[in-house]
């Protein structure tokens, strides 16, 4: 029997609930090391897709040591250098969401310095490579190639499939293998959107008090498709 719970989800961001596949194992690698006081790898750069684990991988790395600062949350220069500047860890995420601010690009860029000067952990995460990673500064692009870089790859089926199941998990719900192979079928090899049809397949079982089936993730396609089902 399925069980609907009405409550937030609150991921757990931990190594030990990272869903390894063959397109991060790398990254997963990597970010051990960097979280390892004992080893001598200090800097970490990992680019990929929305979706494909980079967030959860820096706040496994951050824990309860490090703060984690995302630029796509509009963080203004004085929170960047109020929340990192003593801190013993630089953990940013979505450096392609930097701010066309050439004085917060610079501030960035002495963090960045006084962190790896001081041998501080420093780990960053972006959407692509660094060399593509236009409007941040120059000095710092270069930087991140001197350390340890890992692409996050997760659009294999099978990859695919256990991240729909450890999203589930996270909603303590069991879906079907019927219903994830549905899934996959019919949605674009993009995780973001992998994961907006589970959650618009969640919400739609909560409003109605359903278990989650193959005939009803049918019916939620088709009334999405057919501009019937409510936000």
């Amino acid at each position: 029997m399925q069980h609907i719970f009405d409550f937030p989800i609150i991921p757990s961001f931990s190594f030990d609930t990272f869903v390894q596949c063959d397109g991060n194992l790398s990254a997963f690698k990597f970010a051990r090391r960097v979280a390892d006081q004992g080893d001598s790898e200090n800097l970490l750069y990992l680019h990929g897709p929305s979706g494909s684990g980079k967030t959860h991988l820096l706040r496994s790395i951050a824990g309860k040591q490090f703060p984690y600062i995302s630029l796509r949350q509009n963080v203004t220069q004085a929170e960047l250098l109020t929340t990192c500047a003593s801190a013993s860890g630089l953990i940013v995420d979505d450096l392609q969401s930097v701010p066309d601010d050439a004085d917060f690009k610079r501030a960035l860029w002495q963090l960045f310095n006084d962190f790896h000067t001081s041998g501080r952990v420093i780990a960053m995460a972006g959407a692509v490579p660094p060399r593509e990673l236009a409007g941040l500064d120059e000095h710092l692009t270069s930087r991140l190639l001197w350390g340890l870089v890992a692409r996050l790859d997760t659009s294999d089926d099978h990859s695919r499939r256990m991240i729909i199941k450890k999203v589930a998990e996270d909603y303590q719900i069991k879906v079907p293998d019927d219903v994830i192979d549905y899934i996959l079928i019919t949605t674009s090899r993009e995780v973001g959107d992998l994961l907006a049809a589970f959650q618009l397949l969640y919400r739609r079982s909560l409003a109605e008090k359903r278990r989650i089936t193959l005939p009803f993730a049918r019916d939620v396609r088709e009334s999405a498709q057919s501009g019937s089902l409510l936000p």
